[in-house]
């Protein structure tokens, strides 16, 4: 168990990843107030939205009030109806999948793959076998590290389907020189509090379709028509962006790069720290992708996990010398008053989409959870036959705020280490 003397909690918080200001922010939004432009109309919409553009190469971007927002309404450009089965990454946050049950559509969820931790492309052929008439695809970039985006992409286009691609924690990130959001029929990026650059909140919908962009444009001004009245043809939402806003994730951008550099330095000490350890960090190709190193995580080797049992809300384990597990060391780290977090705990296992189908690339995944759960089930590959139930079970997220000391870094290593005396 981990043993905590000679190291000090840290007398301020070191947290996940926290907004990080830099001062054009606030003159951005000083100048909203001072012209009266507070509503979702102004100048710093308008930048932020060709800012977004310009970064991502996309044509069009409309500034919504959140990621999950612009998520909702890809999906409804996307056409899904109610009793549609819609194809989901798994492991991801729930803001990925929810717009589809908005809209009345069925995810079917695509287990994940260790390369990337993203939708695993054999996976999704199988769930092209299995679910046919399934038309829309939403694939998720977890953590800021590219999924496979050619050969989903191809995937799609052989069956017919429409690719929404929630990029809202890759921003910056690229996959064979190309920045994600772009891969999508329609892509997603998300400004929260948390993200590698934010608004405080915020979200964009980004595509090439000028028509697709007008739609969304009209939907989240409460589809308010061309009449001198409030004319109402269709259903809207009060999804658009606020130009105060717009003026913080303004101000953001130029920073991005900046940020990038930042995390991924954050993601490279972890590494060499950690490189006596039965662990590894949250993996990716360099032939392949350059990630944005949002959020640096890292996953405990199957041999060296102590025994860990997790219910809906709470975790135990049992201290083992030599070994250890993510539930003690998010509790070494938070002695440290430092935040970390589990792995995206994947959908299929969420208790409000336990009863959706679930696809591994052996098949129907739900027996195969239930076996895995049971006893470590391998599939004939000698691989997990639930891959992401294996890494929500090993693996947890690092502190990854870009005002972290190295030293407040070295500190951490030092008590993640101690977790394996």
């Amino acid at each position: 168990m981990f043993h905590s003397e000679g190291l000090k909690p840290f007398e301020q918080k070191v947290w996940l990843s926290s907004p990080t200001m830099h001062g054009p922010e606030l003159d951005y939004i000083r100048e909203a107030y001072e012209t009266n432009w507070m509503s979702t109309v102004g100048a710093n919409i308008n930048e932020a939205e060709r800012l977004a553009c310009e970064k991502v190469g996309r044509k069009y971007a409309v500034g919504l009030t959140c990621g999950t927002a612009a998520l909702h309404m890809a999906i409804k450009l996307a056409g899904v109806k109610p009793g549609d089965e819609v194809i989901c990454s798994d492991m991801t946050f729930d803001a990925t999948v929810n717009p589809v049950v908005y809209e009345g559509g069925i995810p079917v969820f695509v287990d994940t793959e260790y390369d990337t931790w993203n939708m695993d492309p054999v996976a999704l052929e199988k769930a092209f076998e299995l679910h046919p008439n399934a038309k829309v695809v939403v694939v998720a970039h977890l953590y800021g590290t590219p999924g496979k985006c050619n050969e989903i992409k191809h995937i799609c286009k052989e069956h017919g389907a429409v690719l929404v691609e929630d990029a809202a924690e890759s921003l910056g990130a690229s996959f064979h020189g190309v920045q994600t959001g772009c891969f999508g029929d329609y892509s997603v990026i998300s400004f929260n509090g948390n993200k590698i650059i934010t608004g405080s909140s915020g979200g964009m919908l980004l595509t090439d379709d000028e028509e697709a962009a007008n739609k969304v444009r009209k939907w989240s001004t409460q589809s308010r028509e061309n009449a001198p009245w409030y004319q109402h043809e269709e259903l809207g939402y009060n999804y658009r962006m606020s130009n105060v806003i717009a003026g913080v994730v303004r101000g953001q951008f130029p920073h991005l790069e900046e940020h990038i550099a930042q995390k991924k330095a954050i993601w490279e000490r972890y590494r060499d720290g950690f490189k006596d350890l039965p662990v590894s960090m949250n993996p990716f190709d360099a032939n392949e992708c350059e990630p944005n190193y949002w959020l640096s995580c890292l996953i405990v080797d199957s041999g060296a996990m102590c025994k860990q049992v997790r219910g809906e809300q709470e975790a135990l384990f049992i201290p083992e010398q030599g070994r250890s597990c993510p539930t003690e060391i998010l509790e070494a780290i938070s002695s440290l008053n430092a935040e970390g977090r589990p792995i995206w705990k994947p959908m299929h296992m969420q208790p409000i989409y336990r009863m959706n189908p679930f696809v591994t690339r052996e098949g129907n995944g739900r027996a195969k959870t239930d076996a895995y759960i049971a006893g470590g089930a391998i599939g004939s590959d000698g691989s997990p036959l639930d891959v992401g139930a294996d890494i929500f079970n090993r693996g947890l997220c690092l502190p990854s705020d870009n005002k972290m000391t190295p030293e407040q870094q070295d500190a951490i290593i030092e008590i993640v280490k101690r977790c394996f005396d």
